[in-house]
């Protein structure tokens, strides 16, 4: 279910310059970073990407969210680590993206790691937001 605009606790702000090969910054100047495209898709290669600041908001949200279904349970991600990997490919339309979803989780057990993987990808709001349009896999 969609959150409404008066249930919004905190708003994040960016604004590019030039597309993907430009500057991207966020109003509060924490974030500021040239982007290029990759040297895979004929670019410099010289600054960041959007499916690398995708990959890695995904997979720190996603570790969010395990953290939050670990509590549930009392699982310990002590040394746990979340790796989103973000292919952009073409498709149908132009272009699309897929995403491949890791977690290491060193101190559980592997049946009940994947379960707490299935559990964080139905909370976690980047897990909600692309479901349906894009293929997630866990691993």
């Amino acid at each position: 279910m969609p959150i409404q605009q008066s249930d919004v606790l905190y708003t994040a702000v960016a604004t590019a310059e030039n597309g993907r090969d430009g500057r991207v910054a966020t109003d509060d100047g924490r974030l500021d970073v040239v982007v290029n495209p990759p040297q895979a898709m004929g670019g410099s290669g010289a600054g960041t990407n959007p499916e690398q600041l995708f990959a890695a908001g995904y997979s720190a949200c996603f570790q969010g969210a395990l953290g939050v279904v670990a509590r549930e349970v009392g699982a310990d991600l002590t040394g746990a680590t979340v790796t989103a990997k973000v292919g952009l490919g073409k498709n149908g339309d132009g272009f699309g993206i897929i995403v491949e979803i890791s977690a290491d989780i060193p101190k559980v057990d592997r049946g009940a790691a994947l379960s707490l993987v299935e559990k964080a990808h139905e909370v976690c709001p980047y897990s909600k937001a692309t479901r349906g349009n894009i293929i997630v896999t866990l691993v």
